[in-house]
């Protein structure tokens, strides 16, 4: 794996494939900047990504500019976190919630 960043990485259609595959474990924020719950949410992803560098690698995809990984991933709603380890998806978090939750599912997977 290598060395996650302390701030979550812009994530593209053109680079999410190396991005996941470079890391063990990864979360990806699905957002789009119309999206009041997503206002919510990023920060919190900005916390996780500083408490959690070098465990897990934090991403931010937004779905109006990247179509065909949301598509791919069937990404209905948002705020929608992929969570995926090794570049499978292992599990997913639909909503604004509270970090606790957050870390919950990372924990599962670390």
């Amino acid at each position: 794996m290598q060395d996650s960043p302390e701030a979550p990485v812009k994530v593209t259609d053109d680079n999410f494939n190396a991005f996941i595959s470079q890391n063990s474990l990864t979360l990806i924020d699905c957002w789009a900047p119309w999206c009041g719950p997503c206002r919510i949410v990023g920060p919190i992803i900005d916390t996780l990504a500083k408490e959690y560098k070098g465990k897990v690698a934090f991403g931010k995809l937004n779905t109006d500019e990247n179509i065909a990984t949301a598509t791919r991933y069937g990404i209905m709603a948002i705020p929608t976190m992929l969570v995926l380890k090794k570049g499978q998806l292992v599990d997913q978090i639909v909503g604004a919630v509270p970090k606790a939750r957050i870390e919950d599912v990372l924990r599962k997977h670390m």
